[in-house]
């Protein structure tokens, strides 16, 4: 992740921002500031994502040219502070869902914290749907060719309609 250019933050966000962001919306919607810059009425399926993930989809994302889809950054899912979550979530008016992806097979990884947790902190929350590999005893395949076909279904199952 640190050779990735997406991955770099602009002078402004480390003289503007005064706070370390834990959640950061997708920036097609909203900038680092907090202000609306597109239009999150279209938006219906949040995708909550931490690590390089969230630049792959945000990647698919601008391909496909999904803006029914957004996706937000959870940087910190350790001693987060949920109302940031709640807060993020709120941008987007008309979601109906929330599917957490993570790279990390389905028994690994941060789901069983959020999928047991998350509910419980954030009232009214939106229905979650996991986003990962299949579980397996590794946490990675260990040869290229698979972890790409992987990657790829993984992909296509967070942007599926």
């Amino acid at each position: 992740m640190l050779r990735m250019k997406t991955a770099t933050s602009s002078v402004a966000e480390f003289t503007e921002v005064t706070k370390f962001q834990s959640v950061m919306n997708d920036p097609r919607f909203v900038d680092h500031k907090g202000t609306v810059v597109g239009d999150p009425d279209k938006v219906k399926t949040i995708m909550l994502v931490s690590g390089k993930l969230y630049y792959e989809l945000a990647k698919r994302a601008e391909k496909d040219h999904r803006d029914d889809m957004a996706s937000s950054a959870w940087r910190c899912c350790i001693r987060c502070r949920f109302n940031r979550l709640r807060e993020a979530f709120a941008v987007y008016p008309n979601a109906t869902e929330i599917r957490f992806c993570q790279d990390e097979p389905a028994n690994q990884g941060p789901w069983t914290f959020v999928n047991e947790h998350l509910p419980n902190f954030i009232p009214d929350l939106l229905p979650l749907k996991r986003v990962s590999r299949r579980a397996q005893a590794s946490t990675a395949t260990g040869l290229s060719k698979v972890h790409a076909v992987e990657q790829a279904v993984l992909l296509d199952e967070a942007f599926a309609q």
